[in-house]
């Protein structure tokens, strides 16, 4: 296995294991069948994603491998990063405390619903890593980069944050919390305020994509916005 399978693998290690700290200690219990239910989806889902760019798209695995506030080269996509990793943080903390005090009720059909759009989020956000190789997770454009037009982003210019916010909304009520779904609010607000600087971003330094842009209208939802 190669140096950077490995810093992939145990990656996603950690954040696993991060993420099972963040759920399972606000909620002061293991006995918690809807953070084992997304865990379980997460983990699995997430694997498959990473075992497919090992195995077809190293570059991009490479890439996506550089992420948070430090990685960023754009000051105020520093700033933006450090509130995003904060709202995350939110979204997942406050469903567990919300089962712990039992301050809402999620019918078991409604938590396995919010675990199909946790799949179906990082479903999305595979086939953008499939028809874009420069999909970093920093604010950058490569030498060789080119503007992508087809597979999802022949309907929205930023498929990737659409997928994101599909998983995002499936959180809350995959882990059993109704409440949780107000932490999506400053979260989706982070969401569009990076993407609008990347516009910026990319529209400066990608040649065609403010042709790109002028063509397809809308950036997270066909037909709305």
């Amino acid at each position: 296995m190669s140096d950077l399978n490995k810093l992939a693998f145990a990656g996603l290690l950690r954040m696993v294991v991060a993420l099972a700290a963040l759920l399972f200690l606000p909620a002061w219990t293991l006995r918690y069948w809807q953070a084992w239910i997304f865990l379980s989806v997460f983990f699995v889902s997430v694997l498959g994603i990473t075992v497919y760019l090992v195995k077809n798209d190293p570059k991009l695995l490479e890439r996506r491998l550089k992420a948070g506030p430090r990685a960023e080269k754009e000051p105020t996509q520093r700033i933006i990063q450090l509130v995003a990793t904060i709202a995350f943080v939110a979204v997942v903390v406050f469903p567990p405390i919300d089962h712990r005090f039992a301050w809402s009720t999620v019918p078991a059909c409604v938590s396995i619903a919010g675990d199909v759009l946790v799949f179906l989020g990082l479903l999305i956000i595979f086939f953008v890593f499939r028809e874009n190789t420069f999909t970093s997770a920093v604010i950058e454009v490569d030498a060789q980069q080119k503007v992508v037009t087809t597979g999802p982003y022949a309907l929205i210019r930023h498929p990737m944050y659409a997928g994101a916010l599909v998983m995002f909304v499936g959180m809350p009520l995959a882990l059993g919390s109704l409440w949780g779904l107000l932490t999506i609010i400053p979260l989706t607000v982070v969401i569009v305020l990076r993407l609008l600087d990347e516009e910026k971003f990319l529209a400066r330094n990608l040649p065609g994509y403010s042709d790109y842009s002028n063509k397809i209208g809308y950036r997270l939802l066909p037909y709305v916005w």
